[in-house]
């Protein structure tokens, strides 16, 4: 993204985490004037569209695989801030006659102790060789929520406002049993990641990116019948070059469109977790 270098595009970098960026974009977008009068925008999954567009390839992926005496197949998806499984989750509400859907974390595993334990409680961020999961506080989470707590938007709030103070969520025994109906879940570490990626292309020649492997990982620990799953990849192996060589010893092959990028001239801002130095940045470029 930073070697786009017209004069209507400016890249930020934020010291800080993915939360921290996270948290002042949903700020900005809940400043309803602010939003409309610069007409903001997101292409991750705090846009609806972005999930919706995921539910489609559940569906797709499942009439890809043979057909099974249950008719039914496991998922197993990477993830940090819950967009892609939640796509999962509504393919299911929809009919999609999906058995689990298992859903993966490296280190930082929020997600799994919630469906695992019910223990949605904040923990320091992990930097890991799977980044994109570096998340403590899943943006989509609220989205699953709504369903959980029976498709009351007060109680969402409420419970929202009582992790903004305590930096938990507190769940009843009944709502951890339906969690459970749900999903499945694991956390896999780094180090079985890169096992992972050593092993998955010893056996079948194929380079899995770190973040995908977590979700390989899972699947082969869990998957115990004859049920087809179904890993949801995530990134191309060049993406996490470093990860994937120390791995395996190979350096992943560029996509053409990749080939010398680094050279390229950049132009990115890098400033501080600081909201309103970000609400002055969009507001001086916007002119």
């Amino acid at each position: 993204m930073t070697t786009v270098l017209d004069d209507n595009v400016h890249n930020i970098a934020v010291r800080g985490t993915f939360d921290d960026c996270q948290n002042m974009v949903k700020a900005l977008f809940n400043d309803l004037p602010f939003k409309e009068r610069y007409s903001l925008g997101a292409v991750n999954s705090i846009n609806w569209a972005r999930v919706l567009a995921q539910v489609v390839y559940y569906f797709y992926a499942y009439f890809r695989v043979a057909a099974t005496p249950s008719g039914k197949v496991v998922f197993s998806v990477p993830t940090g801030n819950f967009g892609d499984i939640f796509a999962g989750y509504v393919a299911k509400r929809m009919g999609l006659p999906i058995k689990s859907l298992l859903l993966a974390t490296n280190e930082n595993n929020i997600l799994t102790r919630f469906i695992n334990n019910g223990d949605y409680s904040l923990g320091a961020v992990v930097s890991t060789v799977s980044p994109s999961m570096d998340i403590q506080v899943a943006s989509n989470f609220e989205r699953y929520l709504y369903y959980l707590y029976d498709e009351n938007p007060a109680r969402v709030r409420d419970s929202f406002a009582a992790f903004t103070r305590n930096g938990r969520m507190e769940f009843s025994d009944a709502e951890r049993e339906r969690v459970r109906e749900d999903f499945s879940s694991q956390s896999v570490n780094q180090q079985e990641t890169l096992e992972m990626i050593a092993s998955f292309h010893r056996e079948t020649g194929y380079l899995l990116d770190p973040h995908t492997a977590v979700g390989v990982r899972a699947a082969l620990d869990n998957v115990r019948d004859e049920t087809p799953a179904i890993c949801l990849a995530t990134a191309h192996p060049a993406k996490f070059g470093e990860a994937v060589t120390t791995a395996t010893g190979l350096e992943p092959p560029r996509p053409a469109s990749l080939v010398g990028i680094e050279d390229l001239p950049s132009r990115c801002d890098i400033m501080d977790a600081d909201l309103e130095e970000i609400r002055k940045y969009i507001t001086e470029k916007a002119l």
